[in-house]
């Protein structure tokens, strides 16, 4: 059955592709003579290798492992002008999960644009830019605070010649039927763009999110910025009424430098108010002197794109980069977690790179110091 509905799908594109105009621009895309009609079908596929020096079980012990970090393929589509889609999947652990499935309405009167389905919920730079365009292996601590997608319905627009944006939802935690009783999550999100030109950006930032979950509780828990590591900091609290979450957002971009930071606060309510916080700030440099291409306020930060690519007269773009994490559980009794990542990026061209990252994490947990050294390298591959 799966291969009659392959076999179909494939005749269906093929015989939809005669009436188009298709192109690969990082990326297979097909577009319609009027442009009113667009697909485009792509994927990606990270592999990690990581070994790590840790006492996190008492005395030091060493580990290795690998994994496929992401596998995913997706179709993306524009019907009519205005009306987009998007369908991606991840295959990675041996199981199909949802990432993006959308459908969004642009250009609505005095609205902006309209979207529905299962995606990232509007908050932090970091967490909104892809994964396939992350200056590091992982994302900071933080994103173990930040909603990420979620089923629900969003309004954005900009303003200002697409300097000023603004995002504001509404979404139920998970796809199951059991996961949407009575929780609603609330989150918007303001950015400017004070300077954006050729060679200079300026992003700030700020975002809100209120959550309420039917089931009462909160739990946070996180790694060192190393994916197969062990989770040294967790806290988990009950008879939670709501969380509110507050995040301020900074990314500077001048040539081939590039700095970048956020903090995020949240506050659990109980009978009492408990607050966590957790912030990062990273620099990087293009040694080939290329740049971090910025995208749009709601997609972060894009591809780079070597001046000369591997295998064409040049040895693509290499870029070095240094981070400082920080993740502060101390109003719970759970205690506080700080990363340095060093990293070193290869990117041979638009669509591949190697990734090495050096992370050094320790945690302080009711005053014994944790520590979990990693070395990890990643192949990607994304079109």
């Amino acid at each position: 059955m799966k291969s009659l509905i392959t076999f179909c799908l494939i005749i269906s594109t093929v015989s939809f592709a005669q009436n188009f105009n298709s192109n690969w621009s990082n990326g297979f895309k097909m577009s319609s003579d009027d442009g009113d009609f667009k697909l485009k079908f792509g994927g990606r596929i990270m592999y990690d290798y990581a070994c790590w020096n840790t006492n996190f079980n008492g005395p030091d012990e060493s580990f290795s492992g690998s994994e496929f970090r992401r596998v995913r393929l997706f179709n993306s589509g524009q019907v009519y002008k205005n009306v987009k889609y998007k369908i991606q999947l991840d295959f990675s652990g041996e199981e199909i999960s949802f990432k993006d499935m959308y459908m969004e309405i642009t250009k609505v009167p005095f609205v902006g644009n309209v979207k529905v389905g299962h995606f990232k919920e509007p908050f932090r730079l970091e967490a909104l830019t892809s994964s396939k365009y992350m200056t590091f292996m992982e994302r900071g601590l933080p994103i173990a605070f930040s909603p990420e997608r979620n089923v629900g319905f969003m309004l954005h627009n900009s303003f200002m010649d697409n300097k000023l944006s603004i995002q504001a939802g509404i979404f139920q935690n998970g796809l199951s039927e059991d996961a949407q009783n009575d929780n609603r999550n609330i989150t918007s999100r303001v950015t400017f763009l004070p300077i954006n030109n050729n060679h200079h950006l300026l992003h700030l930032g700020i975002g809100f999110s209120n959550r309420k979950n039917t089931e009462r509780t909160y739990s946070v828990s996180t790694r060192p910025e190393n994916h197969l590591g062990n989770k040294l900091l967790s806290a988990s609290i009950i008879d939670v009424e709501h969380t509110n979450l507050i995040g301020t957002e900074m990314a500077w971009v001048m040539g081939p430098l590039s700095i970048q930071g956020e903090y995020v606060m949240t506050s659990v309510n109980t009978s009492q108010t408990i607050n966590f916080t957790s912030y990062y700030g990273q620099i990087s440099y293009f040694l080939t002197g290329e740049k971090r291409k910025y995208k749009s306020s709601l997609a972060g930060f894009d591809r780079v794109s070597p001046s000369k690519n591997m295998g064409d007269g040049g040895l693509g773009a290499l870029e070095l980069a240094a981070r400082y994490s920080s993740m502060d559980l101390s109003e719970a009794s759970r205690g506080v977690l700080n990363d340095i990542t060093l990293g070193l990026n290869w990117h041979l061209n638009p669509c591949t790179r190697i990734m090495f990252n050096y992370v050094m994490g320790v945690a302080d947990v009711n005053s014994e110091d944790i520590n979990e050294n990693t070395l990890q390298m990643r192949m990607q591959i994304d079109f």
